[in-house]
């Protein structure tokens, strides 16, 4: 019998708690306390040690130590501000104790003699190491002050809440811990290797001293995998109770050996891939059950994304059902069009267009050629899932550049063709590779397929990374590619966010640019252009009439023209690993020798050496990706929208990536042995957020 939720004891409410009034409460709720529960699960950021003493010989700058001496003197200053200086040692060296703000009695408690106990950072001062506004207790010399049995933990605290209050709270609700319940089974843990949770908590907020404080801080402390374990279950249980949801509804069964395939397969001026086949077949076999396939489709800068799914739109197509693709930007959903109608209107088949730009009577007519089932393939932006439209039959929703839609966005979609528990299919495309592991933890509820070769034909991009300063010769090497008859982009990136900035930016270096080179026709593109006008740029470059096209990073996916092969971008280091990749994609589409510069301003931080050394180094986008993680951590990867649905409170997805394979398997064994204990564990960690599921 599964238990509901509700009827689970907790530990009771904060107001319980000693010292928990209004105010206070208020302060804990800014932190996501709401409960005594989550007390216990509101970690330490860090740890000091107090439980030894160092002595003053041994210090050295930058050490966070507790020192015990006796005080030489005490002097107040009068230099640039009024200061109280102490002077302590210990017989095996000394240290100064400097205070900027601090009373008479503090002064008049430092005698001369008296024994003093502190706890700060060592620094480098004028004369001699010194500690500012440490942390200190005065004593006689033959009084007893007992060490710290423990390591001193520091939470994550907010205006107002001071460190004693949050440990006096922590110590009550530990008070509590029996009272906790653990939902994971003994069996599961024994396989993982992992403590209890209650062993687990009690080591977080209150570890002995030997325990190790480099292990803690690097997350390899085995209570910390502990709780890191429990939360990515939590998440997967979310997106495994979503999946189920969906696959208990039906969907259409579709063709997959119609007539239009091998047509359409025939026309194409090129063979598929074996990866492109494998993902083909595996959509195939999807669409053959009546239940919804789920599917998330990865493939690198040129993979072949778009003919796969336009031979998944053609399996709709065959069972007399409508497909609709939905791209993030007009240039992107433009590019698409373009493909699909050059595949299709051969066969006979009309692809339908639907923009937020189109004229208001456009939209009207299209809107009723939807919703007749006149139109039967249907391409473009966000605009497809606005209130008024309506499909007559839709079996297919293909997604691009998923990461660019919220998930209410992508549902919204897919509720087009719903009909009681009746849903379209959904394949969801991305041509930003994401590591395996943190694919598995974002994107548990979707099935994954990645196309990992590349077709024949496509010419590696040499990179090189060239400093600023000599942007002339960067300038040069455009008039070269120019005069050759060959295109080449020019893109514009500035730290801020602005992006009014960023189009500032980019007119004033198309006009620097034009002065520099009047023999070359140049075209501007950035995100404050009208949808029209930008898409007018756009045709006229890939139509051959422009050579040189500044842009903004609007330009970092859907454009394709063959004819590019020079990749020019400015303030490189700037810009994620991912971007970098996506933007070099533009060029090598054609069989020319194809180049990318990667203009910097120096001196280069680390992280920004490392990524411009990648991009010189390989052009393998999952390669890109994984280093990417690294620098950048798993929310900047996977984009601030879908991490947005998925917090972290102590799990790291780059930290904790190889208990993923583990977390899955203990996820299915709950779901089949436990169900009791799935609602309880997303309750914890998710709390009332937990209906996150990239699915709905």
């Amino acid at each position: 019998m599964t238990t509901d939720v509700q009827e689970q004891p907790g530990l009771g409410s904060l107001r319980e708690l000693r010292g928990v009034g209004p105010k206070l409460q208020e302060k804990l709720e800014r932190l996501g306390l709401t409960r005594v529960e989550d007390l216990l699960f509101h970690l330490p950021l860090r740890y000091q040690d107090r439980t030894r003493i160092t002595p003053m010989g041994s210090l050295q700058h930058d050490m966070e130590v507790l020192v015990e001496g006796t005080i030489d003197y005490a002097e107040i200053a009068f230099r640039r501000r009024r200061t109280l200086l102490c002077h302590v040692s210990d017989g095996t060296g000394s240290i100064l104790l400097r205070f900027f703000h601090f009373s008479n009695s503090q002064k008049l408690a430092m005698e001369r003699g008296r024994s003093i106990r502190c706890y700060g950072v060592v620094r480098r001062g004028p004369s001699s190491l010194e500690m500012v506004h440490p942390e200190y207790r005065v004593f006689k010399e033959d009084q007893e002050e007992p060490l710290d049995t423990a390591l001193h933990p520091v939470y994550p605290a907010t205006e107002g809440l001071q460190q004693k209050s949050l440990s006096r709270l922590i110590d009550q609700a530990i008070d509590r811990l029996d009272r906790l319940q653990d939902w994971l089974p003994e069996e599961i843990l024994q396989d993982a290797g992992l403590p209890g949770l209650k062993d687990a908590l009690l080591e977080m907020h209150r570890p002995d001293a030997s325990v190790s404080i480099i292990d803690l801080v690097e997350g390899r402390n085995r209570a910390q995998q502990r709780l890191a374990f429990e939360e990515l279950l939590a998440h997967q249980l979310s997106l495994g109770r979503a999946r189920l949801r969906v696959r208990s509804l039906s969907a259409d069964v579709l063709k997959t050996e119609g007539a239009m395939i091998p047509a359409v397969r025939q026309a194409l001026p090129f063979s598929l891939t074996a990866a492109q086949q494998r993902v083909l077949d595996e959509i195939a076999r999807d669409v053959s059950v009546p239940a919804p396939m789920l599917r998330l489709v990865q493939g690198d800068v040129g993979s072949g994304k778009t003919v796969v799914a336009a031979q998944a739109c053609l399996m709709a197509i065959e069972a007399g059902r409508q497909a609709a693709v939905m791209a993030p930007t007009e240039i992107l959903a433009g590019q698409h069009l373009e493909k699909f109608r050059e595949w299709f209107e051969p066969l006979g088949l009309e692809v339908a267009w639907l923009s937020g730009s189109m004229k208001a009577a456009e939209r009207r007519e299209m809107n009723a050629r939807i919703a007749s089932g006149e139109a039967s393939i249907i391409i473009g932006t966000h605009a497809l899932f606005q209130d008024e439209v309506s499909f007559s039959d839709l079996a297919l929703v293909v997604i691009d550049e998923q990461h660019r839609f919220g998930v209410h966005q992508r549902m919204s979609l897919r509720d087009k063709g719903r009909s009681d528990k009746h849903i379209p299919h959904q394949l969801i495309m991305t041509a930003t590779p994401i590591p395996r592991t943190l694919a598995m933890t974002a994107y548990a509820d979707l099935d994954l397929s990645i196309i990992d070769e590349l077709p024949p034909g496509r010419t590696p991009v040499k990179t090189v990374a060239i400093a600023d300063k000599r942007r002339a010769e960067v300038v040069d090497r455009v008039r070269h590619a120019c005069t050759e008859g060959r295109q080449v982009y020019w893109v514009c990136t500035l730290i801020e966010e602005s992006e009014a900035l960023q189009c500032e930016a980019a007119e004033v270096t198309a006009t620097q640019l034009a002065d520099a080179l009047p023999e070359v026709g140049i075209g501007l593109v950035h995100g404050r252009m009208k949808s029209a006008d930008k898409e007018h740029v756009m045709q006229a470059f890939k139509n051959g009439e422009l050579d040189l096209l500044v842009a903004t990073t609007v330009i970092e996916v859907g454009v394709d023209v063959p004819n590019a092969s020079l990749m020019i971008i400015e303030n490189a280091e700037r810009l994620g690993l991912s971007q970098l990749h996506q933007l070099r994609g533009r060029v090598g589409r054609g069989s020319t020798e194809s180049s990318c510069v990667l203009m910097y301003h120096p001196p280069l931080g680390e992280n920004g050496r490392r990524r411009l050394t990648a991009m010189r180094e390989t052009t393998d986008g999952f390669e890109i990706a994984r280093i990417d993680l690294e620098l950048r951590g798993p929310g900047e990867v996977l984009g601030t929208r879908q991490t947005g649905e998925m917090q972290f409170r102590i799990a790291d997805l780059l930290r904790d990536q190889a208990m993923v394979p583990e977390v899955q398997q203990a996820a299915r064994r709950l779901m089949e042995q436990y169900p009791d204990h799935v609602q309880p564990l997303i309750t914890r960690w998710l709390g009332r957020a937990q209906e996150y599921g990239s699915i709905g």
